[in-house]
């Protein structure tokens, strides 16, 4: 399969209304944020800002969604083992953890677009503003989306450090859509 940024989007929306684990949430709010990305990197660029850290968050979204693609692939390993065997629990808590490194970092990457975002807006002329702003709302939906990711996972676990991460980042997100 090709990667996901390589796909038709028409294809890769197919792919996420299959009847499939994955694509799923994490990829769709990664693409999510690359999107956002996309649009504060061009209202930048036509406000002769800065498009260089955009840029690189959009990559780096579009490798998550590569990454979400398998994340959850071993939850669901642990989830098929019988009730009864004893490394069950831990193999699940660990495999749930481990999915949630890369949506906790689409909720920080999306956090720090909605902040960038609000500052190209801020900056720019009315022509574009509207990009921008569209940027920060999108930056923030991913953000969100990717932190419910996060705490569903997390729910039973003692990851407590990661949780309070995702919701910093959703609360960024918030205040920097608010603030535009």
């Amino acid at each position: 399969m090709d990667s996901l940024a390589d796909q038709p989007l028409a294809a890769f929306l197919d792919a996420v209304a299959g009847a499939t684990p994955a694509p799923g949430g994490g990829s769709s709010a990664a693409v999510t944020c690359a999107l956002a990305a996309a649009l504060v990197e061009m209202a930048a660029g036509i406000g002769g800002g800065d498009v260089e850290r955009p840029r690189a968050l959009r990559r780096r979204a579009l490798e998550l969604a590569e990454v979400e693609l398998s994340s959850y692939a071993p939850v669901l390993e642990a989830l098929r083992l019988p009730r009864d065997d004893p490394s069950r629990a831990e193999r699940l808590r660990a495999s749930l953890v481990e999915a949630s490194r890369s949506p906790l970092e689409v909720a920080e990457l999306g956090a720090e677009l909605a902040e960038m975002g609000a500052d190209v807006a801020r900056a720019s002329s009315a022509a574009v503003r509207g990009d921008a702003l569209a940027g920060v709302v999108l930056a923030e939906a991913a953000s969100t989306a990717a932190v419910r990711l996060v705490e569903i996972n997390l729910a039973e676990s003692r990851a407590n450090g990661m949780l309070e991460r995702a919701r910093a980042a959703r609360a960024r997100a918030a205040a920097a859509r608010a603030a535009a």
